[in-house]
């Protein structure tokens, strides 16, 4: 079989943490709301168009884009996401996330709401960090000194770690326990990396991850955020399965059911 890693999120009103929001463009100004609580966390994809992804957070601030799709570095998209609002966000007249009669889905993280200094590792972090649901936002600067750590607020380990270099384009950089401390993940290429320039061979522990010296996770003065998760029952899940290559393929067992999965093949060369 081939192995991969998922990461499903329950969506329920009657609690924060995640939702899934769709919505028509209008290519002006507009609020969308329903999101169930203050988003720190904004995922958003043109479901009809060939727009790149467009991901924002409340630490790196409104307008500030990176694109999952790509290597880019962050940039200023002018009249892109607004504000982060109470049940919502405000976008402004930008055609990747607000295209005129066009198809959105903008999926929502509740981070906490508050960002805080964090002085847990070797390198100072800015978290917000939603304890409840085990996820958290952490923007830190590198050092370039492999065996350097980052508190990242959260109560247990994460089981996954998303990791892009805002400063400068590259790689994305995906850590996966399934996968352990010694490999890395990206979303714009195949296979895994196997070397000790990302996590430094070092899982991480219920205050801190760890980087290596590379560049991806730790070049010298290059700033970086890292979105990071852990299980939490009934609303969380990481992990991995071997396909079968069946119509009828393995069954998954959660514990609820999911409004949001994620996966990406860990052994092939082209996926």
């Amino acid at each position: 079989g081939t192995n991969g890693f998922f990461l499903p999120f329950k969506q329920d009103y009657t609690v924060e943490g995640f939702s899934t929001v769709v919505y028509e463009g209008n290519g002006a100004t507009q609020y969308i709301g329903g999101t169930g609580f203050q988003p720190d966390f904004v995922w958003i994809k043109d479901r009809v168009g060939t727009d790149n992804h467009h991901l924002f957070d409340a630490i790196r601030g409104t307008n500030q884009r990176l694109i999952s799709n790509l290597t880019a570095a962050e940039n200023t998209e002018s009249n892109a996401l607004n504000s982060f609002d109470t049940d919502g966000f405000t976008l402004g007249s930008n055609t990747g996330v607000n295209a005129n009669t066009e198809n959105h889905v903008a999926w929502n993280w509740d981070m906490g709401g508050t960002t805080a200094s964090n002085t847990n590792g070797t390198i100072t972090s800015s978290v917000r960090a939603n304890t409840t649901y085990g996820q958290s936002i952490v923007s830190y600067t590198g050092n370039g000194t492999g065996g350097s750590t980052i508190g990242h607020g959260l109560a247990s380990a994460p089981t996954l770690i998303i990791v892009k270099k805002r400063s400068q384009a590259d790689d994305w950089k995906i850590y996966s326990e399934t996968l352990g401390n010694t490999k890395a993940l990206a979303f714009t290429t195949a296979t895994p990396v196997t070397t000790s320039a990302y996590w430094n061979n070092t899982s991480p522990t219920s205050s801190v991850f760890s980087v290596g010296h590379g560049g991806h996770t730790n070049a010298s003065g290059q700033t970086n955020i890292a979105y990071c998760f852990h299980d939490v029952a009934n609303y969380s899940k990481f992990g991995s399965y071997s396909g079968n290559g069946s119509s009828t393929g393995p069954v998954v067992t959660l514990g609820f059911t999911p409004a949001f999965v994620m996966y990406k093949n860990a052994d092939s060369t082209t996926s």
